[in-house]
């Protein structure tokens, strides 16, 4: 959630077998250390209750129990900047509850009863959402989005909430249940939200309607997804941070919200962003499967630098269509379209 709609809207959010992966390195950025370095980190890929596929888990109060162990993997963390602490190219980990993590040899191996877990989660998916990014040619085809290392504060809110906030261009991760950033689909909603911050004209504007604040939960959500499938895809894609919600959703699957609900604008709105932002997300997640993830994202990203602040769903809907025609051409467009029409947000 971006605390500035958070605040327009007066709502309280309730945030959102090892392996090793190898991924290659981003162009350095001017906060970043002189040389480049990676490291190993382990961390949940994207979260226990997904990956594994048991609805049975629980927080157990930052509990390191027996059943959660398989969940565990060990990932290479790249961009570091070399010194020792999780500060890199794209994510800068700043405070936290307790020390920050720090390793000579950039070894960051901890379990979720230990704080600086979390604090590895939340470099690690940042730094594979912003690479994710440019694979698709911002910064360098097209314009940058974020391009910038993201600071971040881990459990240092005493409440089950985390947020964006775009006056400190800083993600903040809350405590309470399942701590916020043990999801990596919480962190990756709360990045989307950052990303968008960035490519509003000024900063941070966008969102400042319901609809437009709508739109800007429904990115979120389906950012969340889309990456998370992309990295660590798993058997039930469209639910949301299935982990951070086994403390508060008592049916199965325990799903935040999805991005694949049946909802129609205008139909189905109620004047609450996190509903209502389900059917953009629903929107996104359909031109999804029928473009393929590439496509899809490019026009999606791509769009939202033209949307007003206090857009409504219908224009933005437009901006999609036609960025779709102008990135793709007629034929990617009408299935855009289509999608639209199909959730009563175009006639």
């Amino acid at each position: 959630m971006r605390l500035t709609n958070l605040l327009r809207a007066g709502i309280v959010v309730i945030a959102l077998s090892a392996m090793l992966v190898s991924v290659s390195s981003a162009a350095q950025s001017p906060k970043s250390g002189p040389p480049h370095s990676q490291g190993f980190g382990r961390i949940f890929f994207p979260n226990p209750v997904a990956s594994l596929g048991d609805q049975t888990l629980t927080d157990q109060d930052d509990a390191d129990y027996p059943a959660l162990q398989a969940a565990y993997v060990v990932v290479t963390l790249t961009n570091l900047d070399g010194r020792g602490y999780l500060h890199g190219d794209w994510a800068y980990i700043y405070k936290s509850v307790g020390p920050l993590a720090y390793s000579e040899d950039n070894t960051f191996i901890y379990d979720r009863h230990d704080d600086r877990f979390e604090q590895v989660m939340a470099y690690y998916w940042v730094t594979e959402a912003q690479k994710y990014i440019q694979s698709l040619g911002f910064g360098t085809k097209y314009r940058p989005i974020n391009m910038e290392p993201q600071d971040i504060r881990i459990n240092q809110l005493g409440l089950d909430n985390s947020y964006s906030w775009d006056k400190f261009d800083m993600l903040r991760f809350g405590k309470g249940g399942v701590d916020d950033a043990e999801d990596a689909e919480v962190i990756l909603h709360e990045y989307g939200h950052a990303m968008m911050d960035s490519q509003s004209d000024p900063f941070g504007s966008f969102g400042s309607s319901i609809e437009a604040g709508s739109i800007g939960e429904g990115f979120s959500d389906y950012w969340a997804v889309a990456v998370s499938n992309v990295i660590a895809p798993t058997a039930d894609p469209a639910c949301v941070a299935d982990w951070d919600a086994v403390s508060y959703i008592s049916t199965e699957p325990h799903c935040l919200r999805r991005v694949d609900l049946d909802l129609y604008y205008p139909l189905d709105l109620v004047g609450q962003v996190h509903h209502d932002g389900q059917i953009w997300s629903r929107s996104l997640w359909d031109i999804r499967l029928a473009l393929g993830a590439t496509i899809a994202d490019t026009l999606i990203l791509e769009a939202q630098f033209e949307f007003a602040p206090d857009t409504s769903m219908p224009a933005a809907a437009q901006v999609t269509v036609d960025t779709a025609t102008r990135l793709f051409g007629e034929q990617v467009a009408a299935v855009v379209q289509a999608v639209f029409q199909a959730r009563g947000i175009l006639p």
